[in-house]
């Protein structure tokens, strides 16, 4: 079983944009926790479905946690992500292998009082190196209004044989939102739009 050996939360309070009005404070948090890669030094192909599903169970009730504990309550949850940022020595596909499975995903949205699909960010780097982690409406996916992002690093993760697992959430959505909704826009293709070079 992989321990967890290090969770970093952080928190921004969006409070205006330049030169505009005061809007917030709109808080958005990320809680990461940093594992063993329980895949590490395993050849490409191996199976990793039977470590996945009690250690992604673990994390997302854990990371979720903290979020709803920053943000105060499910209630309070508008918009989520998730991310997972593997080391040098691992696959992209371990850290998907437990974001992107219906125990960690599930229970994040049960916690938070979701429905929609949560947006993901995934990658393998160096230790320090940050995330970014889209967000977006936690039960309207193509509100536009709460597309926005939170990042966060671990100074000294991922080791080579380590995974950062993430999850994220804001408050409310961006500050002044004005460029419309999904689901009331104009039908548009590529031949509405062509323009003589």
């Amino acid at each position: 079983m992989s321990t967890v050996r290090t969770i970093v939360t952080h928190v921004d309070e969006v409070w205006a944009e330049p030169g505009g009005p005061r809007v917030g404070p709109v808080r958005r948090a990320a809680a990461a926790a940093v594992v063993a890669n329980p895949w590490a030094g395993r050849p490409v192909g191996c199976d990793l479905g039977e470590e996945a599903p009690e250690l992604a169970a673990r994390l997302a009730v854990e990371l979720t946690g903290r979020l709803l504990e920053q943000l105060g309550g499910a209630a309070a949850v508008a918009a989520f992500g998730k991310g997972a940022v593997v080391g040098l020595d691992g696959e992209v596909e371990h850290g998907a292998a437990l974001i992107h499975t219906p125990y960690f995903g599930n229970l994040l949205r049960e916690m938070t009082g979701g429905t929609s699909i949560i947006a993901f960010a995934d990658d393998r780097s160096a230790a320090g190196s940050p995330l970014t982690v889209p967000l977006w409406h936690k039960t309207a996916a193509a509100t536009r209004s709460h597309y926005q992002t939170v990042q966060i690093r671990v100074p000294d993760a991922p080791r080579p044989d380590e995974i950062v697992v993430v999850a994220a959430a804001a408050a409310g959505p961006r500050p002044h939102p004005r460029i419309g909704d999904r689901t009331t826009d104009a039908d548009v293709t590529l031949e509405d739009v062509k323009q003589p070079v």
